[in-house]
């Protein structure tokens, strides 16, 4: 994974929990939470439960978003 996601995925040592990793995600990419949930077609309120840690984010599909986040991100810069 570049280092453009993957640097902002560690806080303080420790493994930041996927709800803060998926609301850093969402900044980075410079998005707020209804463009995050319309972008990849998830409910806005399950968005808002993964950040609040109300509903638990399964690590795969944190992954997938991760890994399209990336693959948008180098086509992007590559035009």
């Amino acid at each position: 994974m570049n280092y453009y996601f993957n640097n902002a995925m560690r806080l303080e040592g420790d493994l930041m929990s996927r709800g803060k990793e998926v609301k850093e995600l969402r900044e980075k990419m410079g998005m707020n939470r209804r463009e995050f949930s319309d972008y990849y077609g998830i409910p806005y309120r399950t968005v808002q439960d993964w950040e609040a840690e109300k509903r638990e984010l399964p690590e795969y599909l944190l992954r997938l978003m991760k890994y399209r986040a990336e693959v948008e991100y180098m086509m992007k810069s590559k035009s």
